[in-house]
């Protein structure tokens, strides 16, 4: 079983993901260095624990996370797979309602595919496994088997729920599972999601900045 930080607002501690964070610049807004810190740390504890499987991030936005992943997993077995639609944010639902979030529309926050790789290209990295899909149109056989470490940044309630139904089957024993926007009261879709699915799952869940973590 990895060991995480679980204190609430970590420092950016001397590990190969602060080397990479103070090397490489984050290329979009949409997440901080501290967030960027907590992501890359739980993923070097799953690489230095040898919990088996790839890596898959759900909602990619531009590859800023992507890139950062992709450059902890160079020299590893493991291989990254991102899905996205590169069509921005579908239709909201009611869960996503909040006076704070008016700017979150759907079509909002679209990057192109081209876009995505282009990116990669520039960073000098091996493209990922790109899957241009709604999640909701995701079958079981477009999803890796096991999962070691699975970031999902779908900002919208039915996003999230599709993307956790997905992988928890496919999860290592040992493996972690990062939501983001827990915490973003503009996205309260992300917590309904996360909370709401746990009343029917056996998972730990701490929360770091805006991110829920949950352990396996």
């Amino acid at each position: 079983m990895p060991h995480w930080p679980w204190h609430n607002d970590p420092p950016l501690c001397q590990n190969k993901g602060v080397d990479l964070l103070n090397k490489y610049p984050i290329i979009s807004d949409q997440v901080s260095k501290a967030e960027l810190n907590i992501i890359l740390s739980g993923l070097i504890n799953i690489l230095k624990a040898g919990i088996p499987g790839d890596v898959v991030e759900f909602g990619c936005y531009t590859g800023t996370t992507s890139l950062f992943l992709q450059r902890l997993l160079l020299g590893s077995n493991k291989k990254l797979h991102v899905y996205d639609s590169f069509a921005g944010l579908p239709v909201k639902t009611n869960e996503d309602s909040s006076p704070l979030g008016e700017q979150y529309k759907e079509g909002e926050l679209l990057a192109t595919k081209s876009e995505f790789i282009k990116n990669f290209k520039q960073a000098g990295l091996p493209l990922p496994v790109i899957h241009k899909t709604w999640f909701k149109d995701l079958q079981p056989r477009d999803i890796p088997t096991p999962i070691s470490f699975a970031y999902l940044d779908g900002d919208f309630y039915d996003s999230i729920i599709a993307s956790l139904n997905l992988v928890w089957p496919r999860l290592a024993k040992g493996a972690v599972v990062v939501v983001d926007d827990y915490s973003h009261q503009g996205l309260p879709g992300a917590k309904r999601a996360v909370d709401n699915w746990l009343k029917g799952h056996a998972a730990r869940l701490r929360v770091q900045q805006s991110l829920a973590i949950l352990i396996t």
